[in-house]
């Protein structure tokens, strides 16, 4: 039986909002509005030579730039259309780009009808502002999210096939989610060393954002405890855990089916090889129609869940920290701060609930004695 302790509350900041339920409203399907111009630096990487624009229009939304439609008329007379990102975020943007052009050739390479192809990225002439680029194949969205079989279906379709190129947990570039530049770009036997760098990297990058004591506190007892204590089971006692390529952020917006062949597909990845059941700790949150059970189980008849089974649970929970963590701390109109805090409790209360009462007494008792010393100026 799990032990329990009673932590004390010490309010810091404003008052949290308590996360969004599951919505039960489709995603709003992207739609060709207005017209937008597109950069010869974009023209010059067309992937036929020759090729014409004939129109080019604001296609979607992105939180760190704007996406187009490319028409275009290849030199035989006939038409094709080009997807087009494009990130107003200096040198970020850079590595953003890079990054999900990288993880697109690596996914496409394996299951092609899983993701648009990718052509070219790069960087405008235009110098201001500062913007760089993703040139792919242009997939009519249907319907947003992707239904629950076929995109676990396909998804653990990926898994099943990839093979990392050196055997082992990492990818070849830092790719990155959303703004965050990952910290898997390096290779490692241990799935429970790379993960630890990956989610203590995220969380360095919140600690001067929220500005938190309990936070912190939290923060380090997860990698300390928590981490080893879920993750170094997986390959123990003999077990083998296959690094898997993975989609990176796999989420709501970021599936969809295609109008056009009726089968699932994803975009906006961030890969590297890791856990499979990384890519599910995203579907966790409220927030995201993925949450439903219809998600999970389907994934789960397609890949079976890890040994140790009856651990599958609290992986999944912490799993879903970098994803969140990276949402409070980048996505405006955040909702996750306290989210992420109590999941990061609970995993604490559940493996090192002596350690977090010991924690917790002791940054009660500091913080007392700093206001006493300031009461006394």
């Amino acid at each position: 039986m799990l032990t329990q302790v009673t932590i004390p509350n010490i309010a810091i900041g404003e008052p949290q909002t308590k996360p969004k339920t599951t919505s039960v409203e489709p995603v709003l399907t992207p739609v060709a509005n207005g017209s937008c111009k597109v950069d010869d630096s974009v023209i010059a990487v067309f992937p036929v030579p020759n090729t014409k624009v004939l129109h080019a229009y604001n296609y979607g939304v992105s939180h760190w730039g704007k996406t187009s439609k490319i028409v275009v008329e290849l030199p035989d007379g006939s038409t094709e259309q080009y997807f087009l990102k494009a990130v107003t975020v200096g040198q970020t943007g850079r590595h953003m780009c890079e990054g999900e052009f990288e993880s697109l050739k690596a996914i496409y390479a394996l299951s092609p009808g899983f993701v648009p192809e990718p052509y070219a990225w790069g960087r405008y002439r235009t110098e201001d502002p500062e913007t760089y680029f993703i040139l792919a194949e242009f997939r009519d969205i249907g319907e947003q999210p992707a239904e629950p079989d076929k995109l676990a279906a396909s998804l653990a379709d990926m898994h099943q096939r990839s093979i990392s190129p050196t055997g082992k947990f990492g990818f070849h570039f830092s790719t990155c989610h959303a703004r965050i530049a990952q910290a898997v770009d390096q290779w490692d036997d241990s799935w429970c060393a790379l993960y630890s760098r990956h989610l203590g990297h995220v969380m360095e990058l919140a600690k001067p954002i929220l500005l938190w004591p309990e936070f912190n506190t939290v923060c380090k007892l997860t990698l300390e405890k928590v981490v080893p204590r879920l993750l170094l089971p997986l390959q123990a006692e003999g077990r083998f855990l296959k690094p898997c390529l993975i989609h990176g952020d796999c989420w709501d917006g970021n599936t969809a089916m295609d109008k056009r062949t009726g089968e699932a597909f994803v975009f906006d990845v961030c890969s590297f090889y890791g856990h499979n059941e990384y890519d599910t700790g995203n579907w966790r949150a409220q927030r995201h129609r993925l949450s439903k059970k219809a998600y999970i189980e389907a994934y789960k008849r397609h890949f079976p869940v890890s040994e140790p089974e009856e651990d599958w649970d609290a992986r999944n929970l912490l799993y879903s920290l970098t994803f969140n963590i990276g949402n409070t701390i980048y996505i405006p109109g955040s909702s996750q701060r306290q989210a992420v805090y109590d999941d990061m409790t609970t995993l604490c209360k559940m493996f090192c609930p002596d350690d977090l009462k010991t924690e917790i007494d002791e940054l009660s008792r500091t913080m007392l004695i700093h206001l006493d010393a300031t009461a006394g100026h």
